[in-house]
């Protein structure tokens, strides 16, 4: 890559002092460019493994969310109090979790 060490120039424009906003002469700015950041997986793409995986891991999050909301108002709403309540939370956010994940990982791996 030739010239890698040596900034760009750039033109741009700069405002007159008190001109309210009306653009002033062209100047030259050397500017750095941003240096490439490298992911988890290097310079590769995630198998299609990972990408079933983390659609699981995602689809198993967003679906524990809706299970607490959605547990939560149901036991309450049929009277269930303190242990019972946790419980039954906690089972609905497991089923749903878990439903929800699963169809993300298949949604995930019919993409691959």
């Amino acid at each position: 890559m030739a010239g890698a060490g040596r900034p760009r120039l750039f033109l741009y424009v700069t405002p007159r002092a008190g001109s309210g906003g009306r653009t002033g002469r062209w100047r030259r700015r050397a500017r750095r460019e941003m240096p490439v950041t490298v992911g988890p997986y290097g310079q590769s793409q995630p198998s299609c493994f990972d990408r079933v995986k983390m659609g699981f891991m995602m689809g198993f999050a967003v679906g524990m969310a809706a299970g607490a909301l959605f547990g939560t108002f149901s036991c309450l709403r049929i009277g269930m109090r303190g242990r019972e309540l946790m419980g039954g939370v906690g089972k609905t956010m497991m089923q749903s979790g878990g439903t929800f994940g699963t169809f993300m990982a298949i949604g995930m791996g019919i993409r691959c």
